[in-house]
C-alpha cells in the first residue's frame, strides 16, 4: 500500500512538474506575442506616419506656390498706392502750403469763445 501511494505522490509530482513547464510555456509566449504586437504596432504607426508627412509636404508645396503669388499681388498693389499718394501729393503740395502760410500770417485777433466777462 505504501508503495502504491508512493508511485500515486510520484505520478502527481510529475503531473505538477508538467503544469508547471506548461504554465511556463505559456507565459513565454504571451510575452513574445506582448512584443511582437509592440514591433507590429510601432512598424504601423512609422508608416503611417511617413504617409502622413508625404500628404503634409504635398499640402505645402501646393499652397507655397499660392501664398507667394497672393504675396506678390499685395506687393504690386501696396506700390501702386504708393505711387497715387506720392502723385496726390505731388499735385497738392502748393496748395496745402499756400493755405498754411495764409493762416499763420492773416492772422485775426479776437477774444476766446469760452472768456466771459466778470461782473
Amino acid at each position: 500500500m505504501a508503495a502504491q501511494q508512493s508511485q500515486g505522490i510520484q505520478t502527481l509530482l510529475e503531473a505538477e512538474k508538467e503544469a508547471a513547464k506548461v504554465v511556463q510555456q505559456a507565459r513565454q509566449y504571451r510575452v513574445q506575442r506582448l512584443k511582437d504586437a509592440r514591433t507590429e504596432a510601432a512598424r504601423e504607426i512609422e508608416a503611417y506616419r511617413k504617409v502622413k508627412e508625404q500628404e503634409f509636404s504635398a499640402f505645402q508645396s501646393s499652397h507655397a506656390g499660392s501664398t507667394q503669388d497672393a504675396q506678390s499681388i499685395i506687393d504690386k498693389e501696396t506700390e501702386d498706392k504708393l505711387d497715387q499718394i506720392t502723385a496726390a501729393y505731388k499735385a497738392h503740395q502748393d496748395d496745402v502750403l499756400g493755405k498754411l502760410l495764409d493762416r499763420v500770417v492773416l492772422v485775426e485777433p479776437e477774444l476766446h469763445r469760452n472768456l466771459r466777462k466778470q461782473q
